[in-house]
C-alpha cells in the first residue's frame, strides 16, 4: 500500500515537471501579450511548482541526499544570513527581505530540481520531452520569422509588462526575435536543446518520425537565420562539437552521420530560398564582423575573448570586493526595479561578477566552485554513459554545461533552462544511484477459480475434486 502511494506521488511529480516545462516556454507570452499587467508576479510563476515538487519528493522519500545538495544548503543558508546582516542597516525590512529572498531563489532554490528530475524521469521520458521540444519548434520558428519581419514597435514585438521599451536590436532596423519568451535569451537555450535532440535522432535511427525530424530541422535553420543573435548560432555549434567527443570515444556511433549531413544540406538549401533568409543571414554576418572590427581582432578571436571574459571579469576585482559582498539579490534586475524603480544592472551584467559582488569573495567563490564542481561531475557521468554506449547524455550536456557554469541565474528563463536541461541530461544517463526510488511490488496473480462444469451436482463436484489423502478433503468427515 505504501509503495502504491509513493508511485502515485511520483507520477504527480512527473506531471509537475511537465508543468514546469510548459510554463518555461509560455510564461513570456503571458507576460507580453496575455496579462502584461501581471508581468512582475509572473517572473516567479514556476517557483510554486518547484516548491510543490520538493514537498512531494520528500513525501515519496526521494528527496536527493548527496554532497552537492548538502554543500548547496550550507552555502545558501550562510549567504542569506550574511546578506541580511549587511543590508539591514541600509534598507527597511520589507525591501530587504524581498531582495535577499529573490537572490536566494535565483541562486539556490531551483538547483535541487536537477536531481529530482533525474530520480523520476528515465531515458524514454527524456526522449518524450524532446519530441515536444521539436514539435513546438515548428510554430515557434514561424513566430520568430513574423517578429523579424515586423517593425520593432509592432504588437508581436512588445516587451514584457506595460512599458514602452523595445526588444534588443540586431541591426538593419530589425530586433532579435524572442519568440514566446520575454527576451532572445530564451531562444538561445531552446535552439540548443532542439539541436541536441535533432542530433541524437540523426545518429540513432527510429527515435522520432522522419516528418518531425525534417520539419524540426528546417524550422531550426530558419529560426537561426532570423535570430539576429550570435549566441543562438554558437549554442548550436557547441552542441554539434560534442560529435568530436563521440568520434574519439565511440566512432561506430557516427555510422549514419554522412547520410544526415546530406539531409541537413538539402534543408539549408531549401531554407535559403525564402525571401527573409538572406536578410537574416546578412544581419547575423554583419554582427560577427562589426564586433571583431570594434576590438580589432578576427571573428574567432573575438568570440574566444568574449567567452573567456565571462569567467575572468569578476575574478580580476576580488581584492576590491567587501568580504561579505553587497548583499544577495542586489545584482538582479528584479531587485533594481524595487530599489530604484527601473530594470538595470546595479552591480554587473556578467554572472560570476554578480555572484562575487553580491556574496563576497568567500561565499561567492564557494557558490562558483559549486557550479564548476557540479558541471565537471555531470560531464564525467555523461562521458561514462558514452563509453557504455549511450550518446544522448553527452549531446544534452553540450546544450547546458555553459549555462550551468556561468549562465545568468538572475534571469528566470536562463535559470529555468539550466535546471531543466541539466535534469534531463542527468536523467538520460540513468545513473542508478540517482534514480533509485520506491517501486511498488507487483501484485500476485489472483488464484485460479475452479470452474464448475455445467449440469453437475454438488455431490459429483465433491467426487471430482477429491485429492490424495495426504493433502485433500475427506468428504463428510470434514463437515
Amino acid at each position: 500500500m505504501q509503495s502504491q502511494r509513493n508511485d502515485k506521488v511520483i507520477r504527480n511529480i512527473r506531471r509537475l515537471i511537465w508543468v514546469y516545462f510548459w510554463l518555461l516556454i509560455f510564461e513570456g507570452a503571458l507576460r507580453k501579450w496575455v496579462v502584461p499587467r501581471l508581468s512582475d508576479p509572473l517572473l516567479i510563476i514556476r517557483d510554486p511548482v518547484v516548491v510543490a515538487i520538493y514537498v512531494l519528493a520528500i513525501k515519496a522519500h526521494i528527496w536527493p541526499k548527496n554532497r552537492f545538495i548538502y554543500a548547496l544548503g550550507v552555502i545558501a543558508g550562510l549567504s542569506w544570513f550574511v546578506s541580511v546582516l549587511v543590508l539591514q542597516q541600509y534598507f527597511p525590512i520589507k525591501p530587504l527581505l524581498f531582495v535577499t529572498a529573490y537572490g536566494f531563489r535565483s541562486n539556490f532554490l531551483h538547483l535541487p530540481l536537477i536531481f529530482v528530475i533525474a530520480k523520476v524521469f528515465d531515458r524514454e521520458e527524456v526522449k518524450r520531452m524532446g519530441w515536444w521540444f521539436l514539435l513546438v519548434l515548428i510554430p515557434l520558428a514561424a513566430l520568430v520569422t513574423v517578429q523579424f519581419s515586423a517593425s520593432p514597435d509592432a504588437f508581436v514585438n512588445r516587451t514584457a509588462g506595460t512599458g514602452e521599451g523595445l526588444q534588443i536590436t540586431a541591426g538593419g532596423g530589425k530586433i532579435r526575435p524572442p519568440g514566446t519568451f520575454s527576451f532572445v535569451s530564451g531562444m538561445i537555450f531552446y535552439a540548443a536543446a532542439c539541436a541536441a535532440f535533432l542530433l541524437h535522432a540523426g545518429l540513432v535511427r527510429g527515435i522520432y518520425r522522419n516528418w518531425l525530424l525534417y520539419a524540426g530541422g528546417f524550422a531550426l535553420v530558419v529560426a537561426t537565420a532570423v535570430s539576429g543573435s550570435r549566441s543562438v548560432l554558437l549554442s548550436e555549434l557547441v552542441v554539434i562539437s560534442m560529435l568530436v567527443v563521440i568520434f574519439f570515444t565511440r566512432p561506430s556511433a557516427l555510422g549514419s552521420f554522412g547520410r544526415n549531413v546530406l539531409i541537413a544540406v538539402v534543408l539549408l538549401l531549401l531554407a535559403s530560398r525564402l525571401p527573409f533568409f538572406k536578410q537574416g543571414v546578412d544581419i547575423l554576418s554583419d554582427r560577427f564582423t562589426e564586433s571583431a572590427e570594434a576590438t580589432q581582432t578576427t571573428v574567432a578571436t573575438n568570440l574566444i575573448d568574449r567567452v573567456i571574459e565571462g569567467f575572468t571579469e569578476g575574478l580580476s576585482h576580488l581584492d576590491r570586493i567587501p568580504w561579505a559582498g553587497y548583499g544577495l539579490g542586489l545584482g538582479t534586475n528584479a531587485a533594481a526595479k524595487v530599489l530604484v524603480g527601473r530594470t538595470i544592472f546595479l552591480l554587473s551584467e556578467g554572472e560570476w561578477p554578480r555572484v562575487l559582488l553580491e556574496s563576497g569573495p568567500v561565499l561567492g567563490l564557494a557558490f562558483i566552485g559549486w557550479r564548476v564542481a557540479f558541471t565537471v561531475w555531470l560531464g564525467s557521468v555523461c562521458y561514462r554513459s558514452l563509453r557504455g554506449g549511450e550518446i544522448l547524455p553527452i549531446i544534452l550536456y553540450g546544450s547546458c554545461f555553459l549555462t550551468l557554469l556561468n549562465g545568468q541565474f538572475g534571469q528566470p528563463t536562463n535559470l529555468g533552462f539550466a535546471v531543466l536541461l541539466g535534469g534531463l541530461c542527468l536523467a538520460s544517463t540513468e545513473r542508478e544511484y540517482y534514480r533509485k526510488r520506491p517501486v511498488a511490488a507487483e501484485a500476485p496473480p489472483p488464484p485460479e477459480q475452479s470452474r464448475r462444469l455445467p449440469r453437475r451436482s454438488a455431490y459429483a463436484e465433491r467426487l471430482h475434486d477429491r485429492t490424495s489423502a495426504s493433502g485433500g478433503a475427506n468428504g463428510s468427515v470434514d463437515r
